[in-house]
């Protein structure tokens, strides 16, 4: 801005330092100004910028006069010097154009770049990159023009600048970034570019190198090929190049200060980079495909072999040791990516890795996937979010120019399938996979743009699948004249093998070494497992962080949680505590008054404090805490209040977090407007850190539903199907209060359908002593599994569901809840009432109406876990009314939601003889709750006289 200024006082006063050619372009360009500097010039050429001189000169300004007997055709510019008005419209409107057709160039030298191995855009035309758009011909291919800060001189000729942006930005690798809006940004990257004319001098070796990768790359899905014929395997071929881009990026990472690397990616290729670049072994590869009952998973009933995740230690070449990790990742494409970003912030918190450069996070996508699942964009916006970053991810797109049989004018409306990165300013690089070269060049313009800016980069690997979508499929039935192509197209290694023998770097004799080495490893992996089937590659004993923690539940895993009166008291004064002099919010002081006294005189604790007291004990345990969601710092309810704003300031103060100097680290996060991303991103974190209390908060409960895929595909499976273990706890707020379908419930039946083999915890609180106890006893567990737990609303406020500072102080989490009124008189009862949550509170009231302080002939249990299915507990409470004819399952949900059909044969097995189960409930629906408040009071009435009716 200052120079603008500067140059449009230039208008009035003469110019002391007339600026360059360079700055102009920089700055804009002023004619008032270019016709002052020709003034100057034409005075003492020296006293002009040597740029300005050597472009005057070149224009001709002071041509000779012509003879007058022989009137000679005047020079381009000689009317230029009839008079300063024509100079403006001569001399600057021609060098604007020129810094015109520059920065389209690199705007739009990606729409003509020969980045389709296929030949898809080898004849492209785009107008704005013809000089004859801008009114240049032939006959300017030699006058020298303002180049600004193109590299080659400020001054160059037109055809000097074409070469070098053609060169640039239209072989084989294209590059948009002028979409960034951070000048900064956009200056580094051009200027890496156009220095290089994009691309990177690779020695010898190193070509080699590459050639062994793709070489490895294609003998690999050949031996599989042929020697596993019709089996499954997701085949690379077509964008082998994808081995070389992912070992450079391993050699490379540690000189940027990498000590691992996180990839997720889908099938398509992922045998090839766990054997090529994760360095599985091919025994153990080759067994999969044998299905040796040998290899038979130990724990859980596994997936399939292109599913699973690995990790290895890798020596690159220059003897730095890298670790790589490979998260295991369902059929559901890109629904890894918020989980590898998770994983990656959780191993980067327990290293103190703030900035994000010892641990990467690199995502393989699928072309149709990056551009058709809406995780992606999601996953995308958490990168720049404070709670969120990793540093900057490496996205990888295996562009097959096609889905599953779907072309790309079918599967997008962008131009690009890579168009969605462009909402976070991520530079993207469309590079031809035929030539690994390219690639490899990009890859490290990525990794140095990760290095320098710590954000995401895209790497548009623009190749062709081969075969179909797997093995057994025929592309041709779908893309004739696709795969017609592809079948008469040479592999990237002939490409690439004929290109080093025409330079001369490979000898012929080189090449039969390479594919006799290869293919000798693969047979004699193969032989191997033939006569000797290996064992599990990989040992499923918990390690690292998990070292110690259990799969199977033990009986240590119900601890003592209490954490004592006198350490309650300190709490409570460290939590209701605030900085001197800060300016809180009247309602909120009231609170926080309340919260400092609660202990000291004995009252009520509500949900919001005693998960404060859950939290603060922990963290002063040496334990972390994570909680992110929407609006989960104030809460959904009002009830949580974990940051409270500085109503003068605007700062936000966490009196969690300042409990004591040597406590454990407190996060809470307001997260953006997902579930998927957001409840994938916590499940990787707490993959990667079983030390952390790892919570997600849905707004509703129902809205988890958003999630589904992430809940179904990793939260209740992977226990079973790879092994992982997790301590993630999901907050799902539920409850009939009459707000409607969308809002009342968090749909309990789809979780319990997911119950087995110990996989989840499913419990529905109804007291806030118990949530305090369930919330320490998970991370008090050594037998870690996800912790679904059903979170109240109304309950948030209400008198009878408060607990006392004793409730707190002793005891443990309590599967069941007896009804102590009833125990007073057992053989009283004739109807016992099994229920959960929130509904126990309506029982009560209605039973104290009809009975006052009695019980009556009604006894009500609360069944506050309802998996792992607490049997012992609920058979003890039958047993204890010998009279009891009727035992009732009561629920607010209808008859095919909720737990009735989860709970009904399990209780039905724990009755005497002639005793019968009845069920006091909603009746079947297809909605989960009505949107009228008078239906559903009339509704709740009517199951709760259901439960208490004895005939």
């Amino acid at each position: 801005m200052a120079r603008n200024d500067a140059a449009g006082a230039a208008r009035q006063e003469p110019l002391n330092e007339p600026p360059s050619p360079a700055e102009l372009e920089v700055f804009g360009v002023n004619a008032e100004i270019v016709e002052e500097i020709r003034q100057r010039y034409e005075v003492d050429p020296s006293s002009v910028h040597e740029s300005w001189a050597a472009l005057f000169a070149a224009h001709a300004v002071a041509s000779p006069t012509p003879q007058p007997s022989e009137p000679a055709e005047a020079p381009r510019y000689d009317r230029v010097r009839k008079g300063p008005g024509e100079i403006r419209e001569q001399l600057a409107d021609q060098h604007a154009r020129v810094l015109r057709l520059i920065h389209s160039y690199r705007a739009r030298g990606h729409r003509i770049a020969d980045t389709d191995p296929l030949g898809g855009d080898a004849d492209a035309y785009f107008p704005e990159l013809d000089p004859s758009h801008y009114g240049l011909g032939d006959e300017d291919l030699e006058r020298r023009y303002m180049a600004g800060d193109l590299p080659g001189g400020s001054v160059q000729t037109l055809s000097q600048i074409l070469e070098r942006l053609r060169a640039t930005y239209c072989r084989k690798v294209g590059v948009e970034y002028t979409h960034m809006q951070d000048p900064g940004h956009k200056v580094w990257l051009r200027s890496r570019i156009e220095e290089s004319q994009n691309t990177t001098a690779l020695s010898a070796a190193e070509c080699l190198r590459i050639l062994e990768k793709v070489a490895a790359a294609e003998l690999f899905e050949r031996f599989l090929h042929t020697k596993f014929i019709g089996q499954k395997r997701f085949s690379l071929e077509g964008a082998e190049s994808l081995i070389p881009l992912l070992d450079c990026l391993v050699e490379d990472a540690p000189a940027t200060g990498a000590q691992e690397i996180v990839i997720g990616m889908a099938h398509r290729g992922r045998l090839n980079v766990l054997s090529n670049i994760l360095g599985k072994s091919l025994e153990s590869i080759f067994s999969e495909f044998e299905d040796s009952p040998l290899i038979d998973s130990p724990f859980g009933s596994g997936d399939v072999k292109y599913h699973k995740g690995f990790s290895n230690d890798r020596i690159t070449q220059s003897g730095e040791m890298i670790h790589l990790s490979l998260t295991a990742n369902p059929s559901h494409l890109e629904a890894v990516c918020p989980v590898v970003e998770g994983r990656v912030r959780a191993k980067q918190m327990r290293i103190g890795d703030e900035e994000g450069r010892m641990i990467v996070p690199v995502l393989v996508h699928g072309d149709a996937a990056f551009a058709g699942q809406g995780i992606v964009a999601e996953t995308l916006n958490l990168s720049k979010l404070a709670g969120y970053r990793t540093g900057g991810t490496i996205h990888v797109v295996v562009n097959n120019q096609i889905g599953f049989t779907t072309a790309p004018d079918e599967a997008r409306s962008t131009l690009y399938c890579t168009d969605v990165a462009k909402m976070i300013q991520a530079p993207i690089f469309h590079v031809n996979g035929d030539d690994p070269e390219a690639v490899v060049h990009c890859v490290k313009q990525a990794l140095a743009y990760r290095e320098r800016f710590h954000e995401d980069v895209v790497i548009d690997l623009v190749c062709y699948r081969r075969h179909g979508h797997n093995e057994g499929d025929e592309p041709s039935f779908t893309q004739p004249l696709l795969y017609e192509k592809i079948r008469s197209r040479p592999s990237v290694r002939k490409l690439y093998t004929d290109s080093l023998l025409d330079r001369g770097i490979l000898q012929r004799e080189d090449v039969k070494r390479i594919e006799d080495d290869l293919g000798g490893q693969l047979a004699h992996a193969l032989e191997l497992i033939e006569s000797r089937p290996p064992g599990p590659d990989e040992p499923y004993e918990p390690r690292g962080p998990w070292l110690g923690f259990s799969r199977t539940k033990g009986e240590a895993d119900d601890p003592e949680t209490g954490i004592g009166a006198e350490e309650l008291g300190r709490l409570a004064e460290r939590i209701g505590e605030l900085p001197d002099g800060f300016a809180v919010h009247p309602k909120l002081a009231t609170l926080l008054s309340k919260r400092r006294k609660v202990i000291s005189d004995d009252g009520e604790i509500d949900w919001g404090l005693a998960e404060s007291f859950a939290f603060g004990s922990l963290l002063l345990e040496g334990a972390a805490v994570r909680l992110s969601g929407q609006d989960c710092t104030r809460g959904t309810f009002s009830h949580r209040h974990a940051g409270v704003v500085d109503q003068q300031t605007g700062q936000e103060f966490l009196p969690l977090a300042h409990l004591s100097s040597s406590q454990g680290r407190f996060e809470v996060y307001d997260s953006l407007l997902s579930e998927a991303a957001v409840l994938g991103f916590e499940y990787g974190y707490s993959l990667a850190d079983p030390q952390t209390l790892v919570l997600w908060e849905a707004q509703f409960g129902d809205f988890a539903n958003g999630a589904q895929v992430i809940i179904d595909q990793f939260i209740s499976s992977a226990h079973v199907k790879w092994q992982r273990m997790s301590g993630l706890v999901m907050l799902l707020p539920h409850g009939y209060e009459g707000q409607g379908p969308e809002h009342s419930s968090a749909r309990i039946e789809r979780y319990l359908q997911s119950c087995a083999d110990d996989n989840m915890q499913v419990v529905n609180c109804s007291t806030p002593a118990q949530y305090f106890h369930v919330l320490r006893r998970q991370n008090a567990r050594r037998w870690r599994t996800p912790l679904v737990v059903f979170t109240p609303k109304s309950l948030l406020r209400l008198p009878a569901a408060m607990s006392k500072p004793a409730d707190l102080a002793t005891g443990r989490f309590q599967p069941v809840l007896q009804d102590e009124v009833a125990a007073s008189s057992p053989d009283a009862v004739r109807r016992i009432v099994f229920c959960s949550g929130k509904v126990y509170y309506d029982l009560l009231e209605e039973r104290k109406r009809r009975h006052g302080r009695d019980a009556g002939p009604v006894a009500v249990a609360r069944v506050e876990q309802l998996y792992p299915w607490p049997e012992g507990e609920l058979a003890e409470t039958i047993a204890r009314h010998p009279n009891a004819e009727i035992v009732t399952w009561c629920q607010e949900e209808p008859a095919n939601m909720g737990a009735w059909t989860f709970v009904r044969e399990r209780i039905q097995g724990l009755l005497r003889p002639g005793q019968r189960l009845a069920y006091a409930g909603r009746r079947e629906a297809a909605s989960p709750a009505a949107g009228s408040g008078r239906i559903h009071k009339q509704e709740q009435a009517a199951l709760v006289a259901s439960a208490l009716h004895v005939g």
